[in-house]
């Protein structure tokens, strides 16, 4: 199994590499962050001794009990939904929070970051597909979004997160991804560091539309149970 795990990495960094290669891009430009949600502390020290240093997990109670236990210096990404009344428990385990998608959240995250003493990084969701059961902002809600956060002294507004919707082929996301690309592209300069779209079955073209962020499970841990 590390081996597997190992194997996996290298694997995945090399599909980044060329990805960014024919964007005309440099793979450091490409922050990898492998999910680890139902992934058991073994296979996360595995993953962690193949090089990587940002995990994202999505659901807080699984959170809660895994993080403590992970002695390594790593980064911790929170990039499942996050209801308003987790937020008290999400900011002070993790480094970033992918999944800001209304105001009232944000309010609660900036209370919560100024009594931990921190300004908490954070991704707006924006809902590229549109699809009603998926949660985030809808595109044209996102901009504005950004400008009342951006008002928030302990948040720190760092850019978009999207998922594509699930497609036979890679290709057909291309779209959505470019779409959140271009608003990305109208966030002040300030606000236009990361952009987190891409995983497993769909990152290569992510990184070609301008990703700087991928969020991948499956390809680094196998499938889940």
């Amino acid at each position: 199994m590390s081996m597997d795990i190992v194997r996996n990495v290298a694997v995945v960094r090399e599909r980044i590499a060329r990805a960014c290669e024919r964007a005309g891009r440099k793979p450091e430009e490409v922050l990898l962050i492998a999910v680890s949600k139902t992934v058991d502390i073994a296979r996360i020290e595995q993953a962690i001794a193949a090089g990587i240093v940002h995990f994202g997990e999505n659901y807080y109670q699984e959170a809660r009990e895994k993080v403590p236990l992970v002695q390594a210096p790593v980064h911790w990404h929170f990039i499942g939904h996050l209801q308003k009344n987790k937020a008290r428990g999400v900011v002070p385990l993790f480094d970033w929070i992918h999944t800001v998608d209304n105001e009232a959240l944000a309010h609660e995250i900036e209370r919560r970051a100024q009594a931990a003493g921190k300004r908490q990084r954070v991704l707006i969701e924006v809902n590229i597909s549109r699809e009603p059961q998926k949660y985030g902002v809808l595109p044209e809600a996102a901009l504005p979004l950004a400008e009342r956060i951006a008002q928030l002294p302990y948040v720190q507004l760092e850019g978009f997160m999207g998922m594509a919707p699930i497609v036979e082929d890679s290709e057909q996301a291309r779209p959505y991804f470019a779409e959140l690309r271009r608003l990305f592209e109208k966030l002040p300069v300030a606000h236009r560091i990361h952009l987190s779209m891409g995983m497993t079955q769909d990152f290569e073209v992510a990184i070609e539309e301008g990703a700087t962020m991928v969020r991948i499970g499956t390809a680094i841990f196998g499938a889940r149970s």
